[in-house]
């Protein structure tokens, strides 16, 4: 995470400068920070939620910052605040059926990880801010739309796994005979 990322994602603490203060002390600290203030934030499953990243970065679409909680096993989306209505409305163009979800918006808290968390820390950044996010009603429809397929696809690839299951338990065929 660069300094202006700090400063930006700090500025919604209580404390800025504490907040600031803490993560020159421990660049690894994740934090409770509000949401509803410069960003709001989408929580999802880890499959899920690794499956909308992964199509976002591969099709190079608009992604503001991503964060993973390891051990309760959930991703979270920044977007930018405000943006639970357009959020909501897109992913209900898209489907019927639309993945779980919990949106945190102003009432919430999230817990960010630090700076510059370890492999091995329960919290951290996919993509960290770099910068403050420009606010872009594209990353919210970019996060909308790839929620919806990246759901459909999971589904897809479930039903094909109940409905083939493998014939051997050992391992993958032979494919040189």
């Amino acid at each position: 995470m660069t300094r202006r990322g700090i400063q930006w994602l700090s500025a919604v603490a209580d404390d800025p400068v504490m907040c600031r203060a803490h993560w020159a002390d421990d660049p690894r600290r994740p934090c409770a920070l509000p949401t509803g203030r410069l960003f709001d934030v989408v929580v999802t499953s880890q499959r899920l939620g690794m499956e909308t990243f992964d199509q976002l970065v591969r099709r190079e679409m608009p992604l503001g910052p991503v964060m993973t909680d390891r051990r309760a096993q959930q991703i979270g989306f920044l977007l930018s605040s405000k943006s639970r209505d357009r959020f909501t409305r897109l992913l209900s163009l898209e489907t019927a059926t639309p993945p779980e979800y919990r949106y945190l918006d102003t009432g919430s808290f999230v817990v960010v990880p630090g700076p510059m968390p370890m492999a091995d820390d329960r919290h951290q950044w996919l993509r960290a801010p770099t910068r403050r996010p420009e606010a872009s009603p594209l990353r919210t429809a970019s996060l909308a739309v790839m929620f919806a397929a990246a759901s459909a696809l999971i589904e897809r690839a479930d039903r094909y796994g109940e409905q083939n299951p493998s014939t051997d338990a050992t391992g993958p065929e032979d494919m040189s005979r």
